[in-house]
């Protein structure tokens, strides 16, 4: 065994479970006790990545402290407040509100904003936003649905397909910001996974924690965006990615395909490539158009024109992007992206500041106005064609 090789992978190791959210003292007894473990195991056969391996053992060392803590804290808590004697239940009550929620007597769409609004805690203007609508016409439909169950018993619950779109979007909007929600959201979604033998639930949650596995990965210091090409996958959790494969495949031999296994296939040939440069996009262009026969989104045949740009080169991405509405959000941002791998950089940068004016976060905005100045840049610096 390396040791000294070991020594000098102790500060970076260190960093990575602090930039997760560790403090820093934690991060050193986590990552001490990963190195023990590395020094029983390891004898028996070293990991290839030595570095990853001490990452995940470290940050699942921490996590499991974390839990303890907290549930220490939990008890202590409890005995002092001396809460009244009776049952307690195993579980809360929120996905039983999910449900609730979801109304027989409303409209799928209704039904996903008054949950997400209600009980989900989404802003109008976040729901708004994921269903590509104004904020006004949103707040007018949620006020609807509100008047509409107003009175009525909640003796039925609504139906699954409704539940898993909400978690499909409360985990949406966690993942590109508030971390606890999207933790939560993975939380219900096991809960809803294990209760139910549909095998789009089983999906959505192989989806969710194959997103989540690349968390620490997709911002950098100051939360400035790292696109997938260019993220450390060394930061990827293996173990993440191992659970949602398992469940992906589990899901899949139901031979019931849905959108939610769909998205999972895409993102777990993603995390299958050691290096952006190895990724299959022939089949990830295969998932997207049976995602698209599944969905119709023009979002999934925004994200289909990106793959057959990789797959088939940034011509036939650019055929693809033709059909699209150029209203779409983030369409102006995958054109100049199409437009600087066809080699046409100055109408790429024009575009890239285009899409950046249009940013609806401050973190994609920087991203894409440094984009612009890149290949405002290359186009200056580059000899003609």
């Amino acid at each position: 065994m390396n040791e000294p090789l070991l020594r000098e992978l102790v500060p970076a190791v260190i960093g990575v479970l602090v930039r997760r959210g560790a403090d820093f003292a934690s991060a050193e007894d986590a990552v001490q006790e990963a190195l023990i473990r590395a020094l029983e195991t390891w004898p028996e056969g070293q990991p290839r990545d030595l570095r990853a391996w001490l990452i995940s053992v470290a940050w699942r060392r921490f996590l499991d402290a974390a839990r303890a803590e907290k549930a220490r804290r939990e008890r202590e808590l409890a005995v002092e407040a001396e809460p009244p004697g009776g049952p307690v239940p195993a579980t809360d009550d929120t996905l039983r509100l999910y449900f609730l929620c979801a109304h027989a007597t409303l409209a799928p769409s209704s039904a996903v904003a008054l949950t997400l609004r209600a009980v989900g805690g989404l802003t109008t203007r976040q729901i708004a936003t994921a269903y590509l609508v104004p904020e006004a016409t949103m707040a007018q439909r949620i006020s609807r649905a509100k008047r509409r169950i107003a009175g009525v018993r909640f003796e039925e619950p609504g139906n699954l397909t409704t539940v898993l779109r909400v978690l499909y979007l409360v985990f949406n909007e966690g993942y590109s910001g508030d971390v606890d929600l999207a933790a939560e959201a993975i939380r219900l979604a096991r809960q809803l996974a294990a209760l139910s033998d549909e095998p789009e639930a089983a999906g959505l949650l192989a989806l969710m924690l194959l997103h989540h596995a690349r968390r620490a990965s997709r911002t950098g210091p100051g939360g400035r965006l790292v696109p997938l090409a260019e993220q450390d996958r060394s930061l990827w959790d293996v173990d993440l990615i191992a659970e949602g494969v398992t469940i992906l495949q589990t899901a899949l031999v139901h031979d019931r395909l849905g959108e939610y296994q769909a998205q999972a296939a895409i993102a777990a040939l993603h995390a299958d490539a050691s290096t952006a440069s190895e990724t299959d996009w022939v089949q990830i262009v295969e998932w997207y158009d049976e995602l698209l026969l599944l969905t119709g989104s023009p979002i999934v045949r925004l994200n289909r024109a990106v793959a057959v740009g990789e797959a088939d080169g940034p011509q036939a991405g650019l055929a693809a992007l033709a059909d699209i509405d150029p209203a779409l959000p983030r369409y102006t941002a995958v054109a100049a992206y199409l437009r600087e791998r066809a080699g046409d950089f100055s109408d790429a940068a024009d575009l890239y500041a285009e899409a950046a004016r249009a940013a609806t976060s401050l973190a994609e905005r920087d991203h894409l106005t440094r984009e612009a100045a890149r290949v405002r840049h290359h186009a200056r610096t580059s000899p003609p064609p």
